[in-house]
């Protein structure tokens, strides 16, 4: 059984950690080469990473993809661990509006002319921060959506995840207030219920095991006759 709860707290802290790893912001370091625009067609499979159509556009199974094509510094969890390799980056660019995740971006038109207008040309080193979530998953054409861009002083400028410190900072804040809370209504109120209720259930078996008394000598007294 302990194995089994194990299996369980371990799917879930994958679970929910990957879900934050989705959604959390992160900061890649970039240069970017090229912007361009292609057309999708969704899958039952990719739809679920993309994001709804632009503001005022309505949605349909196939539409244009705004792509920035960047070659990045690599980053791990969460943005907080850069290393000293690069490779290509694909970023989308859509609006995420105002239904989920909540960046309620809707100037991804605005963002691609700032992408635009940043391409670095052969051997000039421009670099970018770029800030964005979600994944790049080759086989199934998924890309992670650019949220920002702007442009930094050279590759080695260290960015520090302000958001996702106070975010987690957050969540052990909160974490620690519930289980105060807890404490403070179990003491008061389900501690105290599970003790009238265990005294209630004494006096219960106290009951019982009297008639089972008074029983018992009644039948006695016809045994002695």
């Amino acid at each position: 059984m302990r194995k089994v709860l194990l299996i369980i707290r371990v799917l879930a802290i994958l679970i929910v950690g990957g879900f934050l790893h989705y959604v959390l912001p992160q900061h890649d370091i970039a240069r970017i080469t090229s912007t361009e625009v292609i057309r999708t067609d969704f899958t039952r499979f990719n739809r679920l990473f993309y994001a709804q159509a632009d503001s005022g556009n309505a949605e349909q199974p196939t539409r244009d993809l705004r792509l920035i094509n960047t070659e990045r510094r690599r980053t791990m969890l969460f943005g907080f661990i850069p290393r000293d390799s690069t490779g290509v980056m694909v970023y989308r660019n859509e609006d995420t509006g105002w239904i989920w995740p909540p960046y309620f971006k809707f100037d991804s038109s605005d963002l691609q002319a700032t992408a635009a207008a940043n391409v670095a040309g052969a051997g000039v080193e421009h670099w970018v921060v770029v800030t964005h979530y979600g994944w790049r998953n080759r086989f199934f054409s998924v890309y992670p959506n650019a949220v920002a861009i702007r442009p930094v002083e050279g590759p080695d400028v260290r960015i520090i995840p302000w958001f996702n410190i106070f975010f987690f900072g957050f969540l052990v804040f909160g974490w620690a207030f519930a289980r105060a809370v807890w404490r403070q209504f179990r003491e008061r109120t389900v501690d105290p219920a599970l003790d009238k209720a265990g005294d209630r259930w004494d006096e219960v078996e106290a009951g019982v095991a009297e008639r089972k008394s008074r029983l018992s000598r009644w039948l006695g007294t016809w045994r002695k006759k």
